[in-house]
């Protein structure tokens, strides 16, 4: 079965894509529904189509290399096939990007779960980006099945920070470990650790320091973290999380270059992904950086940060061009 197929029956349980079908909603109605348009203007497939068909998926923020391989795979798919009608391109369209987003990826959008010891998930990202709040949702999901969750408030640099965590550890009802601002971040992380071995914790969930703009400050400090948490843990830390904000576009890829050039980033939360009407930068990221998408935020309820699926995420971008009349 096709990926467009496959997605039409998605429209059975709606109930399941309901949060990626609401979160898109700005970025389908701003962009995405031009591609109906201009399917529907064009009789025939001609270069002007395609010069235009180019230019919305930029405008998506899809990434221009992604776009340049998309359309050479898509003009080569209409040549094999003698496809003529721009009206028939819907189905192939969906499939090729779905096909670029898996293609040759051996990355996993699942979390390193670990069963003989304490998980240990570390978040990094700069301030404002929403890591805080996604630290507190993921332990609220963590909770919800069962898992015994702990906090470890590891920035200890910005003013408010371990105040923050505390008050959403407070409101989800997971233990936390802190100390002072300005204390040592890996003493804290250090204590928390032992305290997560000792006592039978299932998942140990880590804020750390956002101080990007002093790169080599920001990267003796994690490796130092790295260092403790390969101590107390040795298999440890099994994700590195790298939390941003979808609305920053472009910024944000610039700030995934340079985490991962100081740091082993091994998934990514983007943050307030129903904020921006240039939902694309899913595949744009792919594109920069090739670390996967972990978590997406969909709104502001505990529940809506969810893990990241490439079917639901193509579902909520193109709902009107697969034909959902229904749900208008």
């Amino acid at each position: 079965m096709g990926i467009f197929n496959k997605l039409k029956n998605l429209f059975q349980n709606k109930e399941e894509v309901s949060k990626y079908d609401q979160g898109l909603s700005k970025t389908r109605k701003t962009f995405f529904n031009k591609l109906n348009f201009l399917n529907s203007q064009y009789k025939k497939i001609t270069d002007e189509y395609f010069e235009e068909l180019e230019n919305l998926l930029v405008m998506a923020d899809i990434g221009v290399n992604t776009v340049i391989s998309f359309m050479k795979r898509l003009r080569q798919r209409v040549k094999n096939e003698n496809i003529t009608d721009a009206s028939l391109l819907n189905e192939i369209i969906i499939d090729e990007l779905f096909i670029i987003y898996v293609d040759n990826d051996t990355l996993s959008s699942k979390i390193n779960f670990q069963a003989e010891s304490p998980t240990v998930l570390l978040f990094v990202g700069v301030n404002g980006v929403g890591k805080t709040t996604s630290i507190a949702k993921i332990a609220h999901q963590l909770k919800t099945t069962g898992k015994k969750v702990l906090l470890i408030a590891g920035d200890t640099f910005r003013a408010g920070a371990i105040d923050q965590l505390k008050e959403w550890s407070s409101k989800v009802g997971v233990d936390i470990i802190n100390s002072e601002q300005e204390s040592d971040p890996s003493a804290v992380i250090f204590d928390g650790l032992k305290k997560a071995k000792e006592e039978n914790y299932d998942c140990v969930l880590i804020d750390t320091a956002g101080r990007l703009q002093n790169k080599t400050n920001l990267m003796n400090e994690l490796e130092k973290i790295n260092r403790v948490i390969g101590k107390q843990i040795p298999t440890a830390p099994h994700e590195t999380l790298l939390v941003i904000d979808a609305t920053t576009g472009q910024n944000g890829i610039s700030q995934a270059k340079a985490f991962q050039e100081i740091t082993n980033v091994t998934g990514i939360i983007l943050t307030k992904l129903d904020g921006t009407a240039k939902g694309g930068i899913v595949l744009a990221i792919k594109e920069a950086v090739n670390i996967p998408v972990k978590y997406v935020g969909l709104g502001e309820k505990m529940t809506d940060l969810v893990s990241f699926d490439i079917e639901e995420y193509i579902y909520g971008l193109f709902k009107e061009v697969i034909g959902d009349k229904d749900g208008q």
